[in-house]
């Protein structure tokens, strides 16, 4: 693979969008929540769309969403949409629009199966923040181009229920061998992306502390997830046999 710098960053469009920042809370609340508005914001302003920033369940309508090309899930936790705003977020998803999760948006709306299969896995436990290699697998998606193929970061590292891989394309995985906790020892994705219910998902498990959003790659790593999610950035997401041809590295 040819060498890749972290100064390269994925471009916005010139079209201009806007995108939604929902941060509610119904179980954990992290802290780092204001650190994600402020950063996605100034990612915003730097790029040329446009973002606002709600916990506002009752705007979740036909008539709301309609205004923005993608919803960002910061850190959401339990049961934040009734089954009204569940229909309505998923009639969004069929026209066409993004949806983009951020680490505890896998902890968010166990009871709604259409959401599950959305976010891609259900978090599971995990165990103390640590530094740890992420493995690049997918350098040509916006999101991880700018990567190096491996990412030594610290975070809190999500456990899942299920492995997504089988109904995604996984963009990293953790190397299990160079931290303490996972119980996905012989595949453990940690951030993927998939074309579902007439639009697209992407998804990355990193994002519990405060310092992943001032650090650039990890921004970078965000906006190409926003790029892709509301294709304003390609590459398409791969055939199902083009997944199953691929290699895990």
């Amino acid at each position: 693979m040819a060498p890749r710098t972290q100064d390269a960053s994925p471009a916005a469009a010139a079209e201009p969008f806007s995108i939604l920042v929902f941060s509610r809370t119904a179980g954990f609340r992290h802290a780092s929540i204001p650190d994600g508005v402020a950063a996605l914001t100034e990612i915003a302003e730097e790029q040329g769309f446009s973002l606002e920033a709600t916990e506002d369940a009752a705007l979740f309508t036909d008539e709301y969403l309609d205004a923005f090309a993608g919803v960002v899930f910061l850190n959401t936790t339990g049961d934040v949409l009734d089954d009204e705003q569940q229909a309505a977020f998923e009639r969004y998803i069929a026209k066409g629009r993004g949806y983009v999760g951020v680490h505890s948006a896998s902890d968010t709306e166990y009871d709604w199966p259409w959401y599950g299969q959305l976010v891609g896995a259900y978090f599971k436990g995990h165990p103390r923040i640590q530094p740890a290699d992420v493995v690049v697998e997918d350098a040509d998606h916006p999101s991880t181009a700018h990567l190096p193929e491996r990412w030594n970061r610290t975070d809190e590292w999500y456990n899942f229920r299920t492995s997504p891989r089988p109904n995604v394309r996984v963009l990293m995985h953790l190397d299990t061998s160079t931290y303490e906790g996972s119980t996905m020892p012989d595949d453990h994705p940690t951030a993927w992306c998939h074309e579902f219910g007439g639009g697209r998902a992407w998804y990355t498990g990193g994002g519990h502390t405060s310092e992943s959003f001032a650090d650039p790659a990890f921004r970078d790593h965000l906006l190409g997830g926003i790029l892709w999610a509301t294709g304003r950035a390609e590459p398409a997401t791969p055939t199902k046999d083009e997944r199953d041809d691929a290699v895990v590295r």
